[in-house]
């Protein structure tokens, strides 16, 4: 498979490319504009000079199977539109685009062509977390806080907060009847957003605390008696009469830990077995994050 892999950022460079990098199926193809970086991630993966592109009609032009794209979420709509309109299955960094109408002509224009597009939610492929959809759910808490990072709302919420909605869907034991929205804006900066969702049986909290005093991600379920904590995607606690604690293997992979070679792996594999991806219920997601701005008076 000829595999493109679109903006060589941070997360491309720690989350995907070493996972990408290791498949002996692929030919990984890497495209950005910035020519110093082309040539050190390339020779830090060993990709020849021929599979380095610094525009995406060259890129195209090599006839793609499929394409990764890690690009900034404001080239979104352009980039990931090019490749769907070139017939290529696209997995594509959260969100889709900073607003819902660009999110759904993009998720329709993945329908029109009958092209697959996929959204990287890696937290529902999160082994901690998939433990946890298998828990008792009556009460679901998850925060996901940062240290002095208010930021302009709609970044805020679509760019990381969008995380915590996905995953409380995610989690959700059954529909969502209840949606209250709250939170704290400052001179044009939010500070911190909790949302709850409710349905017959059961309550899912999110919060993020951008001034949190302390970078950290943790999650609870709770119901019949029992609980289950997951702290930083990596550490395990069971409570049921006493706290047993299990903590990442020594050898577990980062990407691995968070999902992400699992998503990766997932999405190639059903390119590969030409099996129908639909962003539709990504959409579902980026539908609820606009809600929260409307709630918060964001728009």
């Amino acid at each position: 498979m000829k595999v493109g892999c679109i903006g060589l950022g941070d997360i491309a460079r720690k989350a995907y490319l070493p996972v990408l990098g290791t498949l002996p199926d692929i030919e990984l193809h890497l495209q950005t504009r910035t020519p110093a970086t082309l040539a050190t991630v390339a020779a830090a993966h060993r990709i020849p000079a021929d599979r380095c592109h610094q525009d995406l009609d060259s890129l195209l032009a090599q006839g793609l199977d499929a394409a990764f794209v890690h690009a900034s979420t404001a080239a979104h709509p352009e980039i990931v539109g090019r490749l769907l309109d070139a017939g290529v299955p696209t997995y594509v960094d959260k969100p889709l685009a900073y607003t819902l109408e660009e999110s759904t002509r993009l998720v329709e224009l993945a329908e029109a062509r009958s092209t697959g597009l996929a959204v990287g939610f890696n937290r529902r492929l999160a082994p901690g977390y998939v433990e946890c959809a298998e828990h008792p759910r009556e009460l679901i808490l998850l925060q996901k806080n940062r240290v002095g990072l208010p930021e302009e709302p709609r970044a805020m919420v679509y760019d990381d907060f969008i995380h915590v909605v996905d995953t409380l869907r995610f989690l959700a034991p059954g529909p969502v009847e209840r949606t209250v929205v709250t939170g704290r804006l400052v001179d044009g900066l939010l500070h911190h957003v909790v949302l709850q969702l409710s349905g017959d049986g059961f309550t899912a909290i999110g919060a993020m605390n951008r001034l949190s005093g302390s970078t950290e991600e943790r999650l609870e379920v709770s119901g019949q008696d029992s609980k289950r904590e997951v702290l930083n995607l990596a550490e395990v606690i069971d409570h049921k009469g006493r706290p047993s604690v299990s903590r990442r293997g020594d050898w577990v992979p980062v990407a691995r830990q968070r999902g992400i070679e699992q998503a990766v792996l997932a999405f190639l594999d059903a390119v590969r077995e030409g099996r129908p991806l639909s962003a539709r219920d990504a959409l579902e997601t980026h539908e609820l994050c606009e809600r929260v701005l409307r709630e918060l008076d964001a728009v």
